[in-house]
C-alpha cells in the first residue's frame, strides 16, 4: 500500500467526527471553522491552523495564541502558505517541542470537555437552566 507508514491525506468531504475520534488520528490540518474547531477539541486532536476566511482567522488566533491547541504555518506573500511550510508545521505538531505541548493541551481539553458535558457538568447545568427558563416563559 502506497500510504503505509506515511498516513493518509483525504482531500474531499469526509466523515469528520469519526475520523477525528479515531485513535490513529494524531493531528488535523484545519481551516478552523467553528464546527471543525469544536470537533477537534472534543476529540482531543491538536490542529495545524490554516484559516481561510470569516471567523476562521479569529478562531485560529485563539486556538494557537490563547488556548495552545494549535500551530499556525508561516504565511508567505499574498497570504499564501506553501507546501514546505505545511510540512514544517505538521512535523512540528507531530515531532517538535511546541507540538508536544500542543498535543498535551489537546488531551487536557478533551478531558475538560468530557466533564463539562457529563451529567452535573457545567455545560449540562447551563443547558438545563436555559431549558427550564424557556419552559417557564412558554407556560
Amino acid at each position: 500500500m502506497r500510504t503505509r507508514d506515511r498516513g493518509v491525506v483525504w482531500t474531499w468531504w469526509a466523515p469528520q467526527i469519526p475520523i477525528l475520534s479515531h485513535p490513529a488520528t494524531a493531528g488535523f490540518v484545519s481551516h478552523c471553522g467553528w464546527n471543525s474547531t469544536l470537533e477537534s477539541v472534543t476529540s482531543g486532536v491538536p490542529i495545524v491552523a490554516w484559516p481561510v476566511r470569516a471567523e476562521q482567522k479569529t478562531n485560529a488566533f485563539f486556538l494557537v495564541k490563547e488556548i495552545g491547541l494549535g500551530i499556525e504555518p508561516e504565511w508567505g506573500p499574498n497570504w499564501s502558505v506553501g507546501k514546505d511550510e505545511v510540512e514544517r508545521a505538521v512535523r512540528e505538531l507531530m515531532e517538535g517541542e511546541e507540538g508536544r505541548k500542543v498535543r498535551m493541551r489537546a488531551v487536557e481539553l478533551k478531558e475538560s470537555v468530557k466533564k463539562a458535558v457529563a451529567a452535573g457538568g457545567s455545560s449540562m447545568n447551563v443547558l438545563a437552566a436555559v431549558a427550564a427558563e424557556w419552559k417557564e416563559r412558554a407556560s
